[in-house]
């Protein structure tokens, strides 16, 4: 099923005129290093990345669907580690089967596939030069009694490129106790695969139960995602994987917590989605480094309208695409490739543009 703009406008339902007309009078567009064909030469070729990063950029870059647009759409399947294998595979078991999830990133016309080394390396000789691999270098494992969460290292980037990675992912908790050894950790592996020739995207997560407050939960706060982000760019990631923006004023919430600025809630940020988003884009050196905002958690039938839906505001935020997994794995493959597909139409329908 193609997703045309009526199509898209059905399935916002009565968010549609919010979203799809919505004009920004935040931080002007214009003020935004946008997504588009030539990203590559635009932005980086004048940073310190090598010109095997930059090839490297360039294949992700220019695979599937979203080939040549400066978007992108990303597979991201390392839930089986993140959440338990059972939780992430049981309604849809074949994708206990890492090349049943390297197949959906491909049907479905994505640019990569973010998995772990065990997935990727699985299936490497037959598939890493078909589709870009993404290795994901760290997880929770969640499997200490009682749970605890902290990201710590599961391989080698050394092994990521052996096995023929253009890019290594990681994920930091910004906010949790173990933040700055993970913070070190990571722009340590950052700066060797940076060296080696891949590129690197960040899990920019925050994580502290505290941040659930009263008011609302602050782990997709835009003023606190935003400061993740800004980080998360600190340590070069070259693209940044941040949670969709639901409410704004996390700093706010707690006495003296951290720094703010009164303009970045009236002036730099409102309460449409779209404005959420560009806050954080922004943070991402007003785009210079991709943001890409994560497709959820699946809740069933909604899945079709909520990753649509996502889509439009990273889209019209300014943002760089979307990176969702269990939308699309948690279902038959046929009805997987279908919602991906119905993501990438977004970023190829002209009449959505930059708010």
């Amino acid at each position: 099923m193609s997703v045309d703009l009526n199509r898209i406008t059905e399935l916002l339902g009565d968010e549609a005129d919010r979203l799809l007309n919505h004009v920004s009078t935040t931080i002007p567009k214009e003020n935004i290093h946008l997504p588009g064909g030539d990203f590559v030469d635009r932005i980086w070729a004048g940073s310190d990345r090598n010109p095997r990063v930059l090839r490297s950029m360039q294949a992700l870059y220019n695979t599937g669907r979203l080939a040549g647009t400066g978007y992108v759409s990303i597979l991201p399947v390392d839930q089986g580690i993140e959440h338990s294998g059972g939780a992430s595979f049981a309604p849809n078991p074949a994708y206990f089967d890492p090349e049943n999830i390297v197949k959906l990133a491909i049907e479905g016309g994505c640019n990569a596939v973010a998995s772990t080394y065990g997935v990727l390396g699985s299936v490497a000789r037959k598939y890493a030069h078909k589709i870009p691999f993404v290795v994901k270098i760290n997880h929770n494992e969640l499997m200490t009694l009682p749970n605890k969460f902290d990201q710590v290292m599961f391989g080698t980037v050394d092994q990521a490129h052996d096995m023929g990675a253009v890019a290594v992912g990681a994920t930091i908790y910004f906010g949790s106790e173990e933040a700055t050894r993970q913070i070190t950790e990571v722009a340590e592996a950052f700066a060797y695969a940076h060296e080696l020739g891949m590129a690197t995207i960040l899990w920019c997560y925050l994580r502290n139960p505290a941040f659930k407050t009263p008011d609302g939960d602050m782990h997709t706060a835009a003023d606190l995602t935003g400061q993740a982000n800004h980080l998360g760019v600190t340590i070069q990631a070259d693209i940044i994987k941040q949670k969709l923006p639901e409410r704004n004023g996390g700093y706010n919430a707690f006495s003296g917590y951290g720094k703010t600025h009164k303009k970045v809630y009236e002036e730099l940020t409102s309460d449409n989605p779209i404005d959420l988003v560009r806050y954080q884009v922004a943070n991402c050196y007003m785009g210079r480094c991709g943001l890409i905002n994560s497709g959820g958690e699946s809740k069933g039938a909604g899945d079709l309208a909520d990753a649509v839906r996502t889509a439009v505001v990273n889209k019209r935020g300014g943002g760089t695409g979307l990176i969702s997994g269990r939308k699309a794995f948690q279902r038959p493959m046929a009805e997987g490739v279908e919602l991906l597909n119905a993501i990438q139409d977004v970023y190829l329908t002209n009449e959505i543009t930059v708010a």
